[in-house]
């Protein structure tokens, strides 16, 4: 019995890599994402992807086992890949001075949400310097210190009982009909005390406020400061203000108080004679959100995370850096088809012959591949931190400056 002809459907893997694509092929391709795929430059150069990756891996002398729309989806990832690392930089850049700012919504791919339109392309534009953060620290120092800053500060006041020493400002403010709403049940932080004496009369005789002077009866007698007539610094005048303030509220007040968990204790006990009401100044440890959400930042800018920074996108990314997405794409399908060829084992058997595949080597290549790229571009963005740009800018003008120093001068003659 003689041996039956064998005739194969196909002499070929199921799946080969075509030479080549276009771009209506992959605007027909199913990509992981959305993003980018509405870009006509975009699926141009994923087209072309394949037929980079099919010479690059030699599919003109053996078989590669991907399919086109695998390599659409590499060439996807290498510029999302991309967008992620100069987004990155970028945010080191600027968040400095954005910190406080508005911020938005974004869906699943990174996108800002509809109607969001003021904050596109934030990623690609040179921040204005505003050293927001070493505002808002400054914001502390001047409200602790009770010159400025951005937290109010209130003012109460209370009427004394006779012979009552102790008083609970806490409570005072929250049954109080000015403040009750705006302190609620929230703790506040006093400031200071005090209570108003004639200061006019005082302030009539100088700087010191009555620091040896009539005010006092001391030895001084009626003259003051003033009388004397001294060029001094500014500074000075300034610390004698403070001083005067101060003065009013320690030599001639009469008073001391102690604040102990916002408890209020006047030294000595107030009696008949005492004056009838004290002032002080606190502030609220609000917790809760302000209205004012850019000035407070709570739903503003707080980390990298809520930088409104989208995908960078496809048409603004140059020839530097499709460049580089080419090449991190290739490694993208290096991984892939180690991945596929992984799963037939060592050798493919055929007649008279084995065909050893090289998943391990396309793998460990794809791996190493990717980390180089990745770590050339982070070394190139970082030499371009701004800080770097401002060092570079100086160094070179020192240098001139070193250059123009060995020029001679020129000499004159009339």
């Amino acid at each position: 019995m003689s041996e039956p002809t064998l005739t194969p459907a196909s002499q070929m893997s199921k799946v080969i890599l075509p030479t080549g694509s276009s771009p209506s092929d992959a605007a027909g391709a199913t990509f992981p994402f959305s993003v980018y795929t509405s870009d006509q430059f975009f699926l141009s150069g994923a087209a072309d992807q394949v037929a980079y990756t099919f010479h690059k891996l030699g599919g003109d002398v053996l078989d590669i086992e991907l399919t086109k729309e695998q390599v659409f989806s590499s060439y996807q990832e290498s510029v999302l890949e991309y967008s992620y690392l100069l987004n990155i930089h970028q945010a080191k850049n600027s968040i400095g001075d954005l910190l406080g700012a508005k911020t938005g919504s974004f869906d699943e791919e990174g996108q800002l949400q509809p109607g969001q339109a003021n904050l596109n392309d934030v990623a690609l534009k040179f921040p204005k310097f505003k050293f927001e953060y070493t505002r808002r620290v400054g914001h502390g120092y001047s409200t602790e210190a009770g010159i400025g800053g951005t937290t109010p500060i209130y003012s109460a006041s209370f009427n004394t009982v006779e012979g009552k020493q102790d008083y609970d400002l806490q409570t005072i403010l929250q049954n109080s009909s000015d403040h009750s709403e705006t302190v609620g049940s929230k703790r506040v932080k006093i400031r200071d005390v005090f209570y108003v004496t004639p200061q006019q009369m005082w302030r009539f005789y100088g700087y010191y406020g009555g620091l040896n002077v009539v005010g006092d009866y001391h030895s001084y007698g009626q003259y003051a400061d003033d009388s004397t007539f001294q060029v001094i610094p500014a500074w000075q005048n300034k610390i004698q203000a403070i001083s005067y303030e101060d003065h009013l509220y320690t030599r001639t007040s009469h008073f001391s108080y102690e604040v102990i968990d916002n408890k209020l204790r006047l030294y000595p006990i107030p009696s008949s004679v005492s004056p009838e009401k004290f002032w002080f100044r606190f502030t609220v440890n609000n917790e809760e959100i302000w209205e004012d959400e850019v000035e407070s930042g709570q739903h503003g800018i707080n980390n990298m995370n809520t930088l409104p920074f989208e995908n960078i996108p496809y048409e603004k990314i140059n020839s530097i850096g499709k460049q580089w997405i080419r090449r991190f794409a290739l490694a993208l399908s290096k991984e892939t088809l180690g991945q596929i060829r992984g799963k037939f084992g060592g050798n493919v058997p055929i007649p008279g012959e084995n065909v050893t595949l090289n998943a391990s080597d396309l793998l460990g290549q794809a791996k190493d591949e990717q980390d180089k790229l990745r770590e050339e571009l982070k070394t190139q963005l970082d030499e371009m931190t701004y800080p770097k740009l401002i060092a570079a800018d100086s160094e070179m003008s020192e240098n001139a400056k070193g250059i123009m120093d060995d020029v001679p001068n020129g000499i004159f003659v009339g």
